[in-house]
């Protein structure tokens, strides 16, 4: 799971690389453009953080996750530069990997309450829970390319 947790920022940077500014703040009707996609990651990086102190602290509940979104949709990821979310995410990430890195192996068999879910949950599976989210917004990320017409020299 670490190594899917590590991927991400490197998929994302060559998924995205060439792709103009209209491309990636473009939306497709109400929902999030590229660009809002991987802010959105991004935005989420500090709950995974949180989460994870929970999970050394031994609490029995997680932090329950703004399904609204309100962070990523009042953040106007649109309004910066790509590589002003990208740069961020990588070094939020690598911090994340760095820390399951060292950390005790008996930890990601801990389990605490999943709020959303109601179910209990341990660190792998939450770990897995991120990546398939990362997944998730990798693939829509993809499926707004075509979209919106990738060109040759974009797929290089």
């Amino acid at each position: 799971m670490i190594e899917r947790l590590r991927g991400t920022p490197a998929r994302l940077s060559d998924r995205l690389r060439n792709l103009p500014p209209e491309i990636l703040t473009r939306r497709d009707g109400e929902r999030w453009s590229i660009q809002e996609n991987v802010g959105h990651l991004l935005d989420l990086e500090s709950l995974t953080s949180r989460r994870l102190d929970e999970y050394e602290d031994g609490a029995e509940v997680l932090h329950a996750a703004d399904m609204s979104n309100r962070k990523t949709w009042e953040s106007e990821h649109n309004q910066r530069p790509i590589a002003r979310i990208l740069g961020p995410f990588r070094e939020q990430r690598m911090a994340l990997v760095r820390r399951l890195n060292h950390l005790d192996a008996e930890l990601f068999g801990r389990t605490a309450r999943h709020p959303r879910l109601d179910v209990p949950m341990r660190l792998v599976d939450l770990l897995y829970f991120q990546a398939e989210h990362d997944d998730y917004h990798l693939t829509r990320i993809t499926e707004l390319i075509h979209l919106f017409g990738e060109t040759p020299a974009q797929r290089q």
